[in-house]
């Protein structure tokens, strides 16, 4: 096979002076190689000793980064691109890896999050608030998390009890009259540990659709969240922690020129997780969790909801270099809609997983597989292989092969438009890597490609009764690209950056796929001035296609961005950020408008 690294390093002859996504979320990465990071095993292990390609952002990113969303958020991410139709609130894809938005496995607290009839995350009812930590993994994962994880794997963790006593008070206010505030505290302790929090984000926003199908109202959003985690150390090497998160979005959008067109999501999740540590390398997780999440609209009247049960039992042994795991999982999901027959609105999805990993030396190889019996569509096997060797000083080489898929979903096989005989969807991923770190500095190359068959679309006529179209399985992609990442400090300043180079295209004609560029990138630099934090960041992308003919364009775009932080007193911290400062004029969806120049002020009050 022929990787596209050639090509993407002689398109940039400026890549020596460009660093990775966002710049805490790569420090993480550099700074704290001892960090410990659960998704690329489902297990805790060091960073260091992790072959996939992972980002960590932490809680110092999101703070700083006055994010509104959580997609804004991951669009500074390598290998991550988004697209929005309108202003906040409004339906939100992620692409990792130019996959389609419903190829990412998403978790929040271990807690899966999907739709059985679009396929993917709402990501636009996850509120940024309540997150301290997130964990992205590029790269297929079904060997490991079932159904849904083609592209990459998404874990969002919420903040945990720890130390003393800790209330955390923050405010802010933006443009488009948009203001937010947030309530938090924890506490840790040798029985009990909690933490919980509230917040609130409202924006009158603007319109969100642009030219001659705008509706000239504005299209705000309100947003009320909360969530608690709280663990209990009932005996020695053994602990039990429940966790809840919810979230309220009320958000207008322009269906029509006249309606006042809303939509209305909720988003509940809930798990109950127990660890116990029997013995030195002999360890025991089980989890139980339902996520619930619910879409309407109005005036036009549409409903749909999703709710999702896992249940885990997994067993870890660990001897000197080596890790072995058996898993067993079982999956229910289930869809209220009233295109579904109640007869036909559930399924289950039973797993069979294990794992074997082994790091010492210069070393590291991770085996995975898995077998998913469904219910309605039968067995699927997938597996995966990563090594990585550090072959000379400073110097590490990596590969890995993975299977995955995608099972269809309750809307596509049994709905109006749906075909019961639908099979999943499926890929094949190769990847390379190569690393060189030493102290601060660090560059990496990462090239890939993803083979899928059998992805169902939305075609003219079909199987099923709809006069307006069917879902089928009738498409085929490929996905390959080359991710060029580094970090460096030059005196004061700490430079970071990353460029994508990716060929998403329909293998059947030859064509890209809708609304992902070819090429994008982020560059950022932060130092301290007096009592100041200060930075800058420019996230930029190329030329995109809103449709899959390749007709209608999105233009490409630069936008640069501003952050600085100071200490006013010990206990009361000002952040200040400015996106998109030129007030570029683009769009990431096909007439919908995006927000301009975003400014935000923000104060937090945090007593020690």
């Amino acid at each position: 096979m022929t990787f596209p690294c050639g090509r993407a390093i002689a398109s940039l002859p400026a890549l020596a002076a460009l660093f990775v996504a966002h710049s805490q979320s790569v420090q993480a990465q550099t700074a704290r190689l001892a960090e410990v990071v659960v998704t690329a095993s489902r297990a805790s292990q060091p960073l260091a000793e992790v072959v996939a390609d992972m980002t960590v952002i932490d809680q110092t990113t999101i703070e700083n980064s006055g994010a509104a969303a959580v997609a804004d958020l991951l669009a500074r991410v390598p290998g991550i691109e988004i697209a929005r139709n309108g202003g906040p609130g409004a339906t939100t894809s992620v692409f990792v890896r130019g996959g389609e938005s419903r190829f990412t496995a998403v978790f929040v607290d271990g807690v899966r999050i999907d739709s059985q009839s679009t396929g993917g995350a709402n990501w636009e009812s996850i509120p940024l608030a309540r997150i301290e930590r997130i964990e992205v993994l590029r790269g297929p994962a079904a060997a490991i998390y079932g159904s849904d994880a083609i592209a990459g794997v998404i874990q969002i963790f919420t903040r945990r009890g720890e130390g003393a006593f800790a209330p955390v008070l923050t405010a802010g206010v933006g443009n488009h009259d948009s203001a937010r505030v947030e309530a938090s505290a924890r506490q840790g302790g040798e029985l009990l540990d909690w933490a919980a929090g509230l917040g609130r984000s409202t924006s009158e926003g603007f319109s969100a659709r642009s030219g001659a199908r705008a509706n000239p109202d504005r299209d705000g959003a309100w947003s009320s969240s909360a969530n608690a985690r709280v663990g209990l150390r009932p005996a020695a090497g053994q602990r039990l922690e429940a966790s809840l998160l919810w979230n309220s979005l009320d958000a207008q959008y322009d269906s029509s020129r006249t309606a006042d067109d809303r939509s209305r999501q909720r988003l509940l999740t809930t798990g109950l997780d127990w660890s116990a540590r029997w013995a030195d390398g002999w360890s025991t997780h089980a989890s139980a969790s339902e996520s619930h999440s619910r879409y309407q609209t109005a005036p036009s009247v549409y409903s749909t909801e999703t709710r999702l049960r896992n249940y885990l039992l997994d067993n870890a042994w660990q001897s000197g270099a080596q890790r072995a795991n058996f898993a067993l999982e079982r999956r229910e999901d289930q869809l209220d809609n009233s295109s579904i027959s109640p007869s036909r609105n559930d399924r289950s999805q039973n797993a069979a997983i294990a794992g074997y990993g082994y790091s010492e030396g210069a070393h590291v190889l991770q085996l995975n597989a898995r077998r998913d019996d469904d219910s309605e569509f039968g067995a699927k096997t997938n597996g995966a292989i990563a090594y990585a060797n550090s072959f000379a000083a400073n110097w590490r080489a990596s590969a890995s092969f993975g299977t995955a898929f995608r099972a269809p979903t309750l809307y596509q096989r049994f709905s109006e438009y749906g075909d019961a005989s639908l099979r999943p969807e499926v890929s094949r991923n190769l990847e390379l890597g190569l690393r060189h770190r030493r102290g601060s500095d660090e560059i990496g190359l990462v090239a890939y490609r993803n083979r899928l068959s059998n992805l169902i679309a939305f075609v003219g006529s079909g199987s099923c009764a709809s006069e307006f179209g069917c879902y089928a399985n009738t498409a085929r992609a490929e996905v390959e690209g080359a991710t060029l990442s580094g970090a460096t400090r030059l005196a004061e300043l700490n430079l970071t950056g990353s460029l994508d180079w990716q060929l998403p295209r329909d293998s059947d004609t030859g064509l890209l796929l809708r609304r992902r560029a070819r090429l994008h990138g982020n560059v950022a630099a932060d130092t301290r001035f007096a009592d100041w934090t200060l930075g800058a960041s420019v996230q930029a992308s190329g030329k995109r296609w809103d449709d899959a003919a390749n007709r209608q364009a999105l233009g490409g775009y630069a936008l640069l961005g501003l952050h600085a932080r100071t200490a006013l007193t010990r206990e009361l911290s000002l952040l200040l950020r400015a996106d998109n400062l030129a007030d570029k004029a683009y769009e990431t969806a096909l007439g919908y408008a995006t927000g301009g120049r975003l400014l935000y002020a923000g104060l937090t009050w945090a007593p020690r």
